[in-house]
């Protein structure tokens, strides 16, 4: 879909002085490719395990209408996992800020110029929604229906992931649940920034061990690595050590740069995750 070639991280904008551009500049997108994060976590080319998105929410997004009165609004972008391609989220903040003064005749034209850029950047059909606020749009905040991790009482030492600390007891009977945390922190791939999020697993299969979990979610503190791949290596890692019949995992980070950015993947027989926003975003 895309003749785009994507580029090393370190040759991203990230964690470098940039100029503003004054007016819409699709270049400035800079994808990376998602295979090299997948061959690490043992995930083929063209044999994906899992199904998702990753829903970004942007809250700084502005233009000038046809006689340069500026518009406002909030926008909704969903790019599928199998896309070849993730956006870097410096350039995706610097893409959005060439429009604030570019004149464009309705928000239409506006959805236009996002699905073509984004689409092709991705290498994939990109989803857009823009809501401008005079219309008043709502964000639904919430909490996940099911068991919160963070009281338990436990030691820690490993600030790395740590697979090791996943079990699953498979002489119990098999549970449908819910886990989640508010614990997963890691850092940003090129800047080593930290990245704050909450984590939410839904299973089928044999029970999780709670205590191990946290642990395993804790132990990404020092962790350089994008949402998307810290997202896809939980999966695989819970894939693979507790062998649920089942498995949805999705985090919601908090916004840097009026972005924030929603990995989700699932087995193709569990249901999306809600689309709500966590209270820190």
């Amino acid at each position: 879909m895309s003749d785009r070639i994507p580029a090393h991280p370190d040759a991203s904008p990230l964690g470098k002085p940039v100029a503003y551009a004054q007016h819409y500049t699709p270049e400035l997108l800079f994808p990376i490719a998602r295979q090299g994060k997948r061959d690490e976590i043992g995930v083929a080319a063209g044999s994906l395990p899992f199904v998702g998105e990753d829903l970004w929410n942007a809250y700084e997004l502005s233009w000038l209408g046809p006689r340069g009165k500026p518009e406002v609004a909030l926008a909704q972008f969903r790019f599928p996992a199998d896309s070849p391609n993730l956006v870097e989220s410096k350039s995706f903040k610097l893409y959005l800020n060439s429009f604030n003064q570019t004149r464009l005749a309705d928000v239409a034209a506006l959805t236009g110029l996002l699905v073509r850029d984004l689409s092709e950047a991705a290498g994939a059909p990109v989803g857009v929604r823009v809501e401008p606020l005079s219309a008043r749009p709502q964000r639904p905040m919430g909490y996940p229906k099911g068991v919160l991790l963070d009281t338990l009482d436990i030691d820690v030492d490993r600030y790395t992931p740590a697979p090791e600390c996943l079990a699953a007891d498979h002489a119990r009977p098999h549970v449908t649940e819910t886990l989640y945390s508010h614990l997963l922190k890691s850092n940003c791939l090129v800047t080593g920034q930290p990245d704050w999020a909450m984590v939410v697993l839904r299973y089928r299969g044999a029970p999780i061990d709670r205590e191990g979990l946290l642990r395993y979610i804790v132990s990404f503190r020092q962790h350089n690595e994008f949402h998307e791949q810290c997202v896809e290596r939980i999966f695989m890692d819970v894939l693979r050590h507790c062998q649920p019949t089942g498995l949805s995992v999705w985090a919601r980070y908090t916004r840097r740069g009026g972005l924030d950015i929603n990995p989700a993947r699932r087995t193709p027989d569990m249901p999306p995750p809600p689309d709500f926003s966590e209270i820190r975003q």
